[in-house]
């Protein structure tokens, strides 16, 4: 049951048909995640059950409150059935994580996002069927290893292989209309948008000109886009 509200049932019902989002675990990454939800316009119900962490919290989410999220009574009271989206930051206690899933899974909520904090946690959220498995420490410590390993500035990877890479231009596509350059062919990726010296970001088109100080996303097979980013 929950033991500490910091609202009434009328606003609860109405944020879990807003555009809103719950957060169960107030950690480092549930905390940082929520805040820049509500940053960004969503409204948030953030969920823990230690009492420091939800005062922490009080009057920077939209509602927080102290709950034991692994007791079916208590998310169905703050209707966490209702929502369309949740996020799972528990990660210091790995039966919680998986008992709050597993009701969330059973409530048939939408879309889930939930943190893994090991290979084998990771794979027991994904064979109890959710779709989006979070690997912060991981997935940052890869995406960092890319970025000291290349001559890229910023670096995204999808799972199906794919990649966008922030880099500058090699020599080869300096000075000419992109379409004339025969990138995509030759380099099997393509060069999706531009960023000249104090302008703003644009897409670009067989007409686009680089030059040596722009930045430029890129875009294709991971090991392409990696490849591309380490031409002179």
């Amino acid at each position: 049951m929950a033991k500490h509200h910091l609202f009434n049932i009328k606003s609860m019902e109405r944020i879990a048909e807003a555009n809103s989002v719950v957060v169960i675990g107030l950690g480092r990454f549930g905390g940082a995640l929520a805040l820049e939800l509500v940053s960004s316009g969503t409204e948030v119900l953030g969920i823990d059950n230690d009492e420091d962490i939800v005062q922490s919290f009080n009057g920077r989410l939209t509602h927080v409150v102290r709950a034991d999220a692994t007791k079916e009574e208590a998310l169905r009271q703050l209707s966490v059935h209702d929502f369309d989206r949740a996020v799972v930051g528990i990660g210091s206690d790995l039966e919680a994580s998986i008992l709050t899933t597993s009701l969330l899974l059973r409530f048939k909520t939408p879309t889930i996002w939930a943190k893994a904090v090991s290979a084998a946690h990771g794979q027991i959220l994904e064979q109890l069927g959710v779709e989006h498995v979070i690997r912060p420490e991981q997935d940052m410590g890869r995406r960092v290893a890319h970025l000291v390993r290349g001559a890229m500035l910023d670096y995204v990877e999808f799972a199906d292989g794919f990649a966008m890479v922030k880099t500058r231009p090699p020599k080869e596509a300096v000075g000419r209309a992109l379409g004339e350059t025969g990138i995509r062919s030759k380099h099997h990726v393509t060069i999706v948008a531009v960023k000249s010296l104090n302008q703003d970001w644009d897409h670009t088109t067989t007409s686009t000109v680089l030059h040596p100080d722009d930045e430029i996303i890129v875009a294709g097979a991971t090991a392409a886009a990696e490849r591309f980013a380490t031409l002179l």
